[in-house]
């Protein structure tokens, strides 16, 4: 064998020529941070722990303290929580309720956001925005936006003053909260209390786990955020999935003409809590989160209330039936973000991130938060487990008409005598919801049209009112309940102007990361805003939204669109 093949080469290293290259740096790269700004955040941060997966609670404690947020505070941050100013800067700039300035920027102390979602639009929502942006024009104190949704559809037109919901608001009453500075969070009554009765059973072994998935199985339970998928199979899954668990409350209802979760909360906040409990002990979830949409900030410290008065009830039972180890709740705020209403968004957003939908399994967040199994519900599905399990669920079942199960909250807005949340029959119709539960049309008004679902559950006609309103059942006109969102439109509203005000939601709120949602919904509003639409264009952008976006937001989006065309062709020149 050739000795220059059986040698290694030895290949010498000079050492790096360090004057060339010019002097090491005595700084990390990027924005350094201000010893000022370091103490701001520590100041405001201080009972927080240094988690990255808090980063939007960090972020809240200094946009709430200083009305914005300032890149030096933001680098600061950064440094604390041990990410990248990048990672800081993607979460910050996400979110609608979060403003990035520069450190000297004049920040206005007090923001005044009024909604001109459908109902409010209906109410005069547009024309309140604009007079109110007339009417505070000298005030560089205080800044005026145009909001999505509120959560007070049943109460139009609505506005937040700073953290103050202000159902039907009008101009003055507007300046007079903010003239008074009284822009805090609403005072609610607390609810009323809890005794935990079905808990204690299951501890007792009065019921068993697999009795209670067999009560909800009974009483056909469905997940009550919009998606009506079986609460016991999810139940099911989950457990059978290795441990550690995990369990996400989803209370960031940002569905247009949604608001039955704020009622719900803000009178049953106890037996929310209770059913959580239960599905904890039957599924072993360790660790839950509930995720409260930023809007509802009155509800918030009513929330945490309840969950801090729990902790010694909890500990107490864990003494009196020593295998019991409750779980570690978490309240956790929004911060503005429509998607976030999408499951693997909110759980996005729990870790810290921004809210991006994640590619799922079908069934349930498998792949959850921190890489765990686990289960998330809509509050007011767990409201329901207490009250199933005390009265059965076959009993509860019987409730609803025309074969269907139970009992449903429905969020009734527009042109009713009575808006508000209504508990009525599954299987109820459009027109008995008016006549029996909503006091019938307003004086003057006969109906015209119906959201059955919200935003995203198409737009019916009069001539559909008596198909009943639950899941599964309109699928076959091209809509869907969802929520049980109703917003009810006379003659005097035009379907068209409906579609593109909910367009216009949807091309607002698309966290952007997949191009069919991003640049469909954009595209659909020009298209909307021609005298004659373009039904061929508007076809192959419907059809690719709904076969190629990642959520159901852009899968959805195109309903609004698609039913005016079906049903009122005559209104867009077809």
């Amino acid at each position: 064998m050739n000795s220059t093949h059986d040698t290694p080469r030895v290949i010498p290293i000079r050492p790096l020529d360090r004057q060339a290259r010019g002097p090491a740096r005595r700084t990390p790269k990027g924005r350094q941070v201000a010893p000022a700004a370091r103490e701001r955040v520590a100041a405001l941060c201080a009972d927080l722990a240094a988690r990255a997966d808090l980063l939007i609670e960090h972020l809240h404690r200094l946009n709430d303290a200083e009305g914005a947020l300032r890149r030096g505070h933001l680098a600061a941050l950064a440094e604390r929580l041990r990410l990248s100013q990048v990672e800081v800067y993607e979460v910050a700039s996400f979110y609608h309720h979060f403003h990035v300035v520069d450190d000297d920027a004049a920040v206005a102390t007090t923001t005044v956001r009024v909604c001109t979602s459908l109902a409010c639009a209906m109410a005069g929502g547009e024309e309140l925005l604009a007079r109110t942006r007339d009417a505070l024009a000298g005030r560089a104190d205080v800044a005026v936006e145009e909001a999505p949704c509120i959560g007070q559809c049943h109460q139009a037109p609505a506005a937040c003053v700073g953290q103050r919901q202000l159902p039907r608001a009008t101009v003055e009453s507007i300046a007079d909260h903010v003239a008074r500075g009284d822009t805090g969070p609403r005072q609610l009554p607390p609810p009323l209390p809890n005794g935990l009765a079905q808990l204690q059973r299951l501890l007792a072994g009065d019921v068993t786990p697999d009795g209670v998935i067999a009560e909800l199985k009974a009483a056909n339970l469905r997940g009550l955020g919009g998606a009506g998928f079986p609460a016991w199979r999810k139940w099911d899954t989950v457990r059978a999935q290795p441990g550690p668990r995990h369990g996400v409350v989803n209370i960031d209802e940002g569905e247009v003409g949604t608001f039955k979760d704020w009622q719900v909360l803000s009178t049953g906040a106890p037996q929310v809590l209770e059913g959580l409990l239960i599905a904890a002990e039957v599924v072993g979830l360790d660790h839950v989160w509930l995720y409260l949409r930023d809007e509802y900030h009155d509800a918030r410290p009513l929330l945490q209330r309840e969950i801090d008065a729990l902790a010694p009830r909890l500990r107490a039972l864990s003494e009196r039936f020593p295998h019991y180890q409750p779980p570690r709740i978490e309240l956790r705020r929004g911060a503005g973000a429509y998607i976030c209403g999408e499951e693997s968004a909110l759980i996005e957003s729990i870790e810290g991130k921004r809210g991006l939908p994640r590619l799922k399994p079908p069934i349930v967040a498998m792949n959850g938060v921190f890489g765990r199994p686990t289960l998330a519900h809509n509050l007011e599905t767990l409201w329901w487990v207490p009250a199933l399990l005390e009265q059965g669920g076959a009993a509860w079942a019987a409730l609803g008409r025309r074969g269907r199960h139970g009992l449903r909250r429905f969020s009734v807005s527009g042109r009713v005598n009575q808006p508000g949340v209504h508990l009525a029959p599954a299987g109820i119709t459009l027109r008995e919801l008016i006549d029996e539960h909503c006091g019938g049309m307003v004086e003057g008004h006969t109906l015209h049209a119906y959201l059955p679902g919200g935003a995203s559950g198409g737009i019916l006609p009069a001539a559909l009112a008596d198909v009943p309103l639950d899941f599964d059942m309109l699928a076959e006109h091209g809509a869907f309940v969802g929520s049980m969102a109703v917003v009810v439109m006379s003659q005097h509203d035009s379907t068209r102007d409906a579609a593109l005000n909910l367009m216009r939601f949807f091309e607002m709120e698309s966290c952007g990361q997949c191009t069919p949602c991003r640049a469909g919904t954009g595209q659909l509003v020009r298209l909307m805003q021609a005298p004659r639409w373009d039904a061929e264009r508007m076809d192959e952008l419907s059809a690719v939204m709904r076969e190629a976006s990642i959520c159901g937001l852009g899968q959805a989006a195109p309903n609004p669109v698609d039913s005016v065309r079906r049903f009122f062709a005559q209104e867009v020149g077809l």
